[in-house]
């Protein structure tokens, strides 16, 4: 397994931010690598709830696995090639001084044990760094608008 964390300051109480990231089936709106997003199914709770995430040609199904209001929100990625076992980001939020919030977002790679999967699963890593950066811009972009 491999883990990568990106962080971002972010001009806004994290409860702006949370209400942009918790608002779950609107990612597009604000995700500039995100074609289109949908709310596929509600839990009784936030945990299980699933989106429909398109970018580009591809599909995929996120699913809620923890959601802590104002300070967690993770999700398991899936639709996936099925070399890749696990693929799951949490997004965490830190309040800092001024008002501001400190935004990480990790995700983590599961392929397997092999030497190869494990290169494998940090060659995936690098690249998910561009992608954390977009969309933790994008929030930023998002949550900072909101407090204007």
């Amino acid at each position: 397994m491999a883990e990568i964390a990106r962080s971002r300051t972010v001009a806004a109480e994290p409860k702006e931010v949370w209400d942009v990231l918790a608002d779950f089936g609107s990612i597009s709106s604000w995700a500039d690598n995100v074609d289109h997003s949908c709310i596929l199914n509600h839990g009784s709770e936030p945990v299980g709830t699933t989106r429909r995430v398109q970018i580009g040609r591809n599909t995929l199904v996120e699913r809620i696995t923890e959601f802590d209001p104002t300070w967690a929100l993770a999700y398991d990625v899936e639709g996936l090639p099925k070399r890749l076992h696990r693929f799951h980001n949490r997004w965490t939020l830190r309040r800092v001084q001024n008002g501001n919030t400190v935004v990480t977002l990790t995700s983590t790679v599961e392929i397997g044990s092999g030497p190869m999967q494990k290169l494998a699963e940090r060659a995936i890593c690098r690249v998910l760094v561009r992608q954390s950066g977009v969309l933790l811009t994008g929030l930023a972009t998002r949550s900072e608008k909101a407090r204007v």
